[in-house]
C-alpha cells in the first residue's frame, strides 16, 4: 500500500502542533491550565462515549436529539467525522493486529498505527455499509459531511470569551494532547501492558493509559468484550466513561447500557464474542 499525504491533512495537524510553543509567547496563569484539561477532558468523553462506545460498538442507546449532540461534541475533537471514525474503527476490530487492519503497529510499526494513518489520505474514505445502521440519519450524514465546523466553533468560543491565552491552552494545547491520548490506543495499548485475555489481537491493559484517556486503557478487557460500555472488569479498573454514561442513564438520556455488570469468572472464561452480538 502506498501512503498519500497531502498538504491539506498535514498542514493544519503541523501547525496545531506548532502552536503549541504559543504557551511561551503568551501570558501565564494557571486557570489556563485549568481550562486546558476541562476542554481535555470533555471532548475525551465525546470521544470515547460517543466515537467509540457509542457510535463504534452501539454498547447504549440515545434519542436522536443526544445522539447528534453526542457526535458534535465528538468532533470539537477534531477527529474527523463520527460515521468516519466509527466504521474505520469497525474495520480495526474485525481485521485487529492482522494484515488489513487499518492502524496496527505490528503492520505498519509505531508511527503509523499512532498517527501516520490519520494524517494519510489513504483513508480519507469510509465504506458506508459498514455504518449503515447510524448512516441512515441525514443529520449525522450531515454532521459527518462538514467534521470540522464543530472544532471550528469550539476554538472560536473559548477564543472570543477569554482571549489568546485561553485559545492557545484551552483549545490548541487541549486538542493535540487529546490527539495523542486518542491515537496512543492504536499504538502504545497493543504494545505495552498486560493481557488477561488471550484475544486473537495483541492488545493489553494499561492503567496510565487508562486515567488518560477514561478508561479506555483497559483494552484487552474491550476487545475481549467488544460491545460492553465498561471496560473496567475489576472494581480497581477506573473507567470514567462508563461512570459518566451510567449517570447519563440516571438521568434519562441513555439507555439499554450493555454489560454493564462485571462479569463473573466464569464468564470471562468465555469466548471473545461475548456481547458481540
Amino acid at each position: 500500500m502506498t501512503n498519500r499525504y497531502r498538504l491539506g491533512a498535514i498542514v493544519p495537524f503541523a501547525l496545531l502542533h506548532l502552536g503549541v510553543l504559543a504557551v511561551f509567547l503568551v501570558p501565564f496563569a494557571w486557570k489556563w491550565v485549568g481550562l486546558m484539561l476541562a476542554t481535555y477532558f470533555l471532548r475525551m468523553f465525546g470521544v470515547t462515549a460517543g466515537y467509540h462506545r457509542y457510535f463504534s460498538h452501539r454498547s447504549y442507546k440515545m434519542g436522536r436529539v443526544p445522539q447528534f449532540l453526542m457526535g458534535l461534541l465528538a468532533q470539537t475533537s477534531s477527529q474527523k467525522g463520527v460515521l468516519w471514525w466509527a466504521a474505520h474503527h469497525r474495520d480495526h476490530h474485525q481485521n485487529s493486529d492482522l494484515e488489513n487492519d487499518v492502524h496496527s503497529p505490528w503492520q505498519r510499526g509505531f508511527w503509523w498505527s499512532h498517527v501516520g494513518w490519520v494524517i494519510s489520505n489513504d483513508f480519507d474514505e469510509y465504506d458506508p455499509r459498514r455504518i449503515g445502521d447510524f448512516g441512515k440519519f441525514p443529520e449525522l450524514r450531515w454532521l459527518n459531511r462538514w467534521h470540522w465546523l464543530p472544532t471550528v466553533i469550539f476554538g472560536a468560543t473559548i477564543y472570543l470569551l477569554w482571549g489568546a491565552s485561553a485559545f492557545i491552552w484551552g483549545y490548541v494545547v487541549s486538542t493535540v494532547m487529546l490527539f495523542h491520548c486518542t491515537f496512543s490506543i492504536n499504538s502504545i495499548a497493543h504494545i505495552w501492558g498486560s493481557r488477561r485475555f488471550e484475544t486473537p489481537d495483541q492488545s493489553r491493559n494499561n492503567l496510565l493509559l487508562a486515567l488518560i484517556t477514561m478508561g479506555e486503557g483497559w483494552h484487552n478487557n474491550h476487545h475481549q468484550y467488544a460491545y460492553s460500555c465498561r471496560q473496567g472488569l475489576r472494581w480497581w479498573e477506573v473507567d470514567f466513561t462508563f461512570y459518566l454514561v451510567k449517570a447519563m442513564s440516571w438521568l434519562g438520556i441513555a439507555r439499554e447500557i450493555r454489560g454493564w455488570r462485571l462479569p463473573s469468572e466464569a464468564t470471562e472464561k468465555n469466548s471473545f464474542r461475548y456481547l458481540s452480538s
